[in-house]
């Protein structure tokens, strides 16, 4: 036996040796070696980390915010928060700077004309920017003039539109930092109360609504920031990103209310105007009978025509929000926003969830007879001979072609571009009325035009 085998032999009867004292120990010695191993691995670690200057080099990525008992920690937050919006407020350009932006611009045309458009070539975009200030520096870049260059021949962008570029840059950062002051979270997101703040406070900014008394004013507030939370807010968590405020156009649209010359026909056509508010109200009142502040089922089935099925308002109260089984303004809003945009993805989300009766994430054959057959019933009602289900339902599926020739999801009613039409046909019998004489109606549109 030579010595590299005698070698082997001892490793092996160490190995062994150790193995039956470790049969042999208890489960709380075992334990309690492992915690000495760790401990004397954390501590050698930690030593490394205190002692290597690099690690202090990585920033925190993680803050707790502070509790609700901690009032001086939360004032110093939010006081730290108000001096970094006010720093980044003044990093924007001012009117006036904004003014000798548009001389320099003006000054520095590349000839020749098109039209009455001035416009001007990168060599003098960069001449601009290097006498604008450092303010302008972040729109005198490559990437910002390849985005507005467009068919010139002679490789130029237009002033105007470069010029209206800034402004619109220079209106969405002072949007964010304004929404952000509001956000007490600091967390980029504004609940309700939030937002309901700061349409408060720019109520008396926005000359459409100097007619509005200021009994009103809570629910124009109400009006106002239902859209908002309606169409950005779907799954209803209950609070919405300012991100998303800045990308929809509602605030365009309310803040459209500070031109004192504002139409009629857009003041109509904006939710945010002071007549839609009053409408939407007055509506409310109008329903409501009995003079309670809420509505009950038999008031809200007078709601427009008139024509909407038992069957579809029972399922909207069992659904929906409600008070000892009446329905409140908010929860009427939902229900005017989701009627008067079926088109959209949010509105046909909200009614979808009315008509899965089954609560089973898609609409089968029992579905739809179950809201068809209220159509029927009021067809009977009005003298009218009902229309059979089997070919209603036949044109639902060919309008819907969904993915499952026996289910229709939500995500088929939105792809097929004919969600409204399907959810008028099943709820309203004025909206099943409109879709059967369609071709009648298009008949007549096409005389009067020609007329």
């Amino acid at each position: 036996m030579g010595l590299e085998d005698i070698g082997k032999m001892n490793i092996w009867k160490s190995l062994r040796i150790y193995n039956e004292k470790k049969v042999h120990r208890t489960e709380a010695e075992v334990k309690e070696e492992e915690v000495e191993r760790f401990t004397n691995l954390y501590e050698h670690r930690k030593g490394e980390i205190t002692s290597n200057k690099s690690y202090k080099l990585i920033p925190k990525f993680f803050f707790k915010l502070p509790s609700e008992d901690e009032l001086l920690l939360q004032k110093l937050r939010e006081e730290s928060r108000a001096v970094f919006l006010q720093r980044r407020s003044k990093e924007l350009l001012d009117n006036e700077e904004l003014q000798g932006l548009w001389f320099l611009l003006d000054k520095h045309h590349t000839p020749p004309l098109v039209g009455e458009d001035q416009m001007i070539n990168y060599e003098d975009f960069l001449k601009v920017g290097a006498q604008a200030g450092t303010k302008c520096q972040p729109f005198f870049t490559a990437t910002v003039f390849a985005k507005l260059l467009q068919t010139d021949p002679y490789g130029r962008i237009s002033i105007m539109q470069f010029f209206n570029y800034v402004m619109r840059k220079v209106w969405l950062h002072q949007t964010r930092i304004g929404l952000s002051l509001y956000d007490v979270a600091g967390q980029g997101f504004l609940k309700e109360s939030d937002l309901e703040n700061y349409i408060l406070e720019l109520i008396p900014t926005l000359p459409q609504l100097d007619c509005l008394e200021k009994s009103f004013y809570s629910f124009y507030v109400c009006t106002a920031v239902r859209k908002f939370f309606f169409f950005l807010d779907p799954l209803r968590t209950g609070r919405i990103k300012i991100q998303d405020i800045l990308a929809c156009s509602f605030l365009d649209d309310l803040l459209e209310l500070r031109d004192e010359e504002l139409p009629k026909e857009a003041q109509e056509s904006n939710w945010f105007s002071a007549p839609s508010a009053l409408r939407v109200y007055g509506q409310y009142l109008n329903l409501d009978k009995d003079h309670n502040g809420m509505l009950s089922k038999e008031e809200l089935a007078r709601y427009g025509t008139g024509t909407l099925t038992p069957v579809f308002l029972d399922r909207v109260f069992q659904e929906c929000l409600t008070y000892d089984g009446e329905m409140d303004y908010k929860t009427y809003l939902d229900f005017v926003l989701a009627l008067e945009n079926r088109k959209e993805p949010q509105a046909l989300q909200y009614l979808y969830r009315i008509l899965d009766v089954q609560n089973r994430g898609h609409l089968n054959i029992f579905a739809l007879n179950y809201f068809f057959r209220a159509i029927q019933d009021q067809m009977k009602v009005h003298g009218q001979e009902p229309v059979s289900f089997e070919d209603v339902k036949d044109e639902i599926f060919d309008m819907i072609k969904p993915a499952d020739p026996l289910k229709i999801t939500l995500q088929d009613l939105i792809n097929s571009g004919q969600g409204d039409t399907v959810v008028s046909i099943l709820i309203d019998l004025n909206g099943f009325w409109t879709y059967e004489n369609r071709e009648v109606l298009v008949a007549e549109t096409s005389e009067e035009a020609e007329v």
